[in-house]
Order: C-alpha cells, then structure tokens, then sequence
C-alpha cells in the first residue's frame, strides 16, 4: 500500500478568502460584517474541519498508520470529511456511528457520501458510544478492526486546536470580534489562541441545548495544546434553536433571508445559528459602534 501523502498536498486555499458584507441593519447598529470563507479553503475537507484534520493526519502518518478511524452521529460532517480525507490521501477509514438502531436503516445522504468514499461504518449503541474513549471499548475496536490513529468525534484534541491557531492568526487585525459556531469546541479553542491578545476576542455560539459545559472542554483543549487558557473568549448558549440538528421557523426564515440578500446558504446545523446569533447581539447593543465582526463561516 503506498504511503499517504499529507492533507497540504491536497493544495489548500489558505488563508481562506475574507468578504464583506453590506448590510443596512448591521449599518444601523453600528457594525460591519466580513465573512471568514473557510468553507472555501478545500471542496471535499472544507473549513474546520480541514484546519482540524491537518495535524492529526500528519500524526497518523507519523506512526506509520493506515487507517484513521473516528467517531459521529449520523448526520456528521466529520465524518464526511475524514472520510473524504482518507479516499484522497490513501487511508483507510473507520467511522463508528451512534446508534445502533440505524446499522438497519437506508443511510441518510451524510453517511451515504461518507461510505462511498470508502469509510467502513460501524454502528454502536448509545450507551457503549458514551463510552466511546474508555480503554476497554477502543480495545474492542482494535480488535475489530486492526491498527488504527483514534481521531476524536469532531476531531477536536489538542492537535485539532494548534492546527485552528492559524485561523486566529489569519484574522488579526482584520477584525474587533470573531464569531464561530461550536459544537466540539476545538475551533473556538484554537481560534481565540491564534488572536492578538489584548485587541480581539471570541464569541461561540454552541449549536447543542445545554453547550454550556463546552467551556470546561475548551479550556481542557488549551491547556493540551498551550499549557492554559488562551485569548478573550466566551460562550453563548442561548442560539442553539432546540439543540443539535433542530430547527425553528425563525432560523430557517433568517437563513432564508441572509442567502437573498447575500448570495450565501448557510448551513442550517452550524452556520446559520452563528449568523443568527451574531445579528441578535449586534441588535442588542452587544458591540459597541465602528466593531467589526468576522463571522466564520466553517462549511
């Protein structure tokens, strides 16, 4: 089996392009919108979860692996991406879905791209996906499926972090504050460790009901990767519009309503909650007049 090459031979577009955006309610706030286009830095492993998958996949190669196996649920872009990553650079791929009950199931079209780039898809039940990192369920699956890298669900380690440090450093002095949907908490991680400390901070918008004890993994993440807290961040809990993957008549109107007006569809799981959480703290006075905001549009 030939050996895979890095994710930087894939040629990424890096530092990912910057947009503006002109909009009479931000103006009339006060605030000028750019919009940070990761979505755009590669077509198959767009946005974080290129930026998170680059360190861990140089890692694998490292250790000599062959296979990258990782975990998600069924509606996973992670696994997508790994996926796609593993069919591009020549690994195998493992992907251990939650919930068993769906092994039986037609796969949705997430987990259908993700196997028809070669990913082996295994379905746990809930309560062993819980336990999804304890030592005697990875021994399980060393058994089952031989030698493989462990990249975590969402792809969010102290790897993943360091390799979202660039994103903070691509945007400084560019912008007052940076907002970014969370659902792991890897890329807020990274993110508010690459800004310029003292001049920028850092909103996340976590997209699951109750993302509140994302700070205690974001702080854990920036210990392993920079030996403690790093920048001005924090949480905002109150957007998640009913938890991970739901969605409310007034999002999917916003979204709406941003894709006529600016050409651009967010992606209702992760983006469009950061939009719509964005435009509500411009609205309520959050950011104080002449702020420029770059939201992060992560794909």
């Amino acid at each position: 089996m030939t050996p895979p090459a890095c994710l930087d031979a894939l040629e990424p577009r890096l530092p990912s392009p910057l947009v503006g955006v002109v909009d009479e309610r931000l103006a009339r706030w006060g605030v000028e919108l750019l919009l940070k286009r990761d979505d755009l830095i590669h077509p198959r492993i767009p946005g974080n979860k290129y930026r998170k998958l680059r360190l861990n996949v140089q890692a694998a190669i490292d250790g000599g692996h062959r296979t990258l196996l990782t975990f998600g649920g069924a509606y996973s872009n992670h696994l997508r991406a790994t996926a796609a990553a593993g069919r591009l650079l020549g690994f195998h791929t493992v992907g251990v879905v939650r919930g068993a009950e769906l092994a039986d199931r037609p796969l949705n079209p997430s987990l259908a791209r993700a196997a028809e780039d070669g990913m082996r898809l295994h379905f746990i039940d809930r309560a062993t996906y819980r336990r999804k990192t304890e030592p005697d369920v990875v021994a399980g699956l060393e058994r089952r499926f031989g030698r493989f890298y462990l990249v975590p669900e969402g792809g969010s380690n102290a790897a993943a972090a360091t390799g979202c440090a660039d994103l903070g450093r691509e945007l400084r002095g560019v912008a007052d504050v940076v907002t970014v949907a969370c659902g792991t908490g890897g890329t807020l991680a990274g993110l508010a460790a690459g800004l310029d400390h003292g001049t920028q901070r850092a909103v996340g918008f976590p997209v699951l009901k109750g993302g509140g004890f994302l700070d205690g993994e974001i702080q854990r993440l920036q210990q392993a990767a920079f030996g403690g807290r790093r920048g001005d961040w924090r949480l905002d809990t109150r957007f998640h519009c009913g938890g991970y993957a739901r969605i409310t008549p007034e999002l999917r109107e916003f979204a709406d309503e941003f894709a006529e007006r600016h050409g651009l569809n967010p992606d209702l799981t992760y983006v469009a909650k950061m939009l719509y959480g964005t435009y509500a703290l411009a609205a309520e006075g959050a950011f104080a007049p002449g702020t420029r905001v770059a939201a992060v549009i992560t794909g």
